[in-house]
């Protein structure tokens, strides 16, 4: 399939599934299945990319393989820890911002989504559409880093629902594991899932592009909707919070400092 019709289904298809993701949230008041949506929704993505790419059938099978088990991964956990739980403060925070402008603006956040969907969709368009073969050195990279951030990712999300279930543990900070060494690490290793993508294309037409995908992530995750939004809450209500930004990174996992 020409990668302008990909593009444009790609694109439908986005607008199409959050648009019916902010209707089920107008029904149940619950924005926080936006969340799994969101990586599931990519993981098909990839799928669908892979098997309408005309690029070279290894980077195909790098990005049906990495986008699927990546999105079913994440989207099975982010719905495990939403569905049937109150809507997450971060949206509860904007629907009470909004007023009676919520139903109208969390639309458009939906659709933010979609629009943010589609940029890191160039992950997976660039290889997909290369008829050039990723070189073996490139693909043992991409299945290196892949491994690190999604084995990565999900040690974290273990780590921190193994805390957060412990009564004993209830108000307090998380310093288990990963989240010793960074506030945020399942964010980190999200990062650098995106930037498998740009080790498999480092030798391919429009490699440039597979950048733009992690460096987004970064941004949005450190100065967007990510860290600032939750640490905002986090600090108020969690004991030892502040010291625990004080001590510890941010995103990447690092040492603590001495204070």
């Amino acid at each position: 399939m020409p990668v302008i019709f990909a593009v444009s289904i790609v694109v439908i298809g986005f607008v199409l599934v959050f648009s019916v993701a902010w209707l089920w949230q107008l029904r149940t008041k619950n924005a926080g299945m936006v969340d799994p949506v969101w990586a599931a929704t990519l993981g098909a993505a990839a799928l669908f990319i892979a098997a309408c790419g005309t690029g070279a059938m290894v980077n195909r099978v790098c990005v049906a393989a990495g986008g699927a088990v990546w999105g079913a991964r994440l989207a099975r956990h982010l719905w495990r820890r939403n569905h049937g739980k109150p809507e997450d403060p971060r949206y509860r925070a904007f629907r009470e911002r909004w007023g009676t402008h919520a139903a109208r603006n969390m639309f458009g956040f939906f659709q933010l989504q979609a629009f943010i969907s589609v940029l890191l969709a160039i992950a997976f368009f660039v290889p997909a559409y290369a008829d050039d073969a990723a070189s073996p050195l490139s693909i043992a990279g991409f299945a290196a880093v892949w491994i690190i951030a999604v084995a990565g990712e999900a040690a974290a999300d273990r780590q921190l629902k193994r805390f957060v279930a412990d009564p004993a543990n209830r108000g307090k900070v998380c310093r288990e594991g990963w989240w010793r060494y960074s506030r945020h690490p399942n964010y980190f290793f999200e990062c650098v899932h995106w930037l498998a993508y740009a080790v498999l294309s480092i030798e391919l037409p429009w490699s440039w592009a597979t950048l733009a995908p992690p460096a987004l992530m970064a941004w949005l995750l450190l100065k967007v909707s990510g860290i600032p939004v939750l640490e905002a809450r986090l600090a108020e209500t969690r004991d030892g919070y502040r010291d625990y930004m004080r001590t510890t990174s941010a995103l990447i996992p690092w040492p603590r400092k001495r204070v």
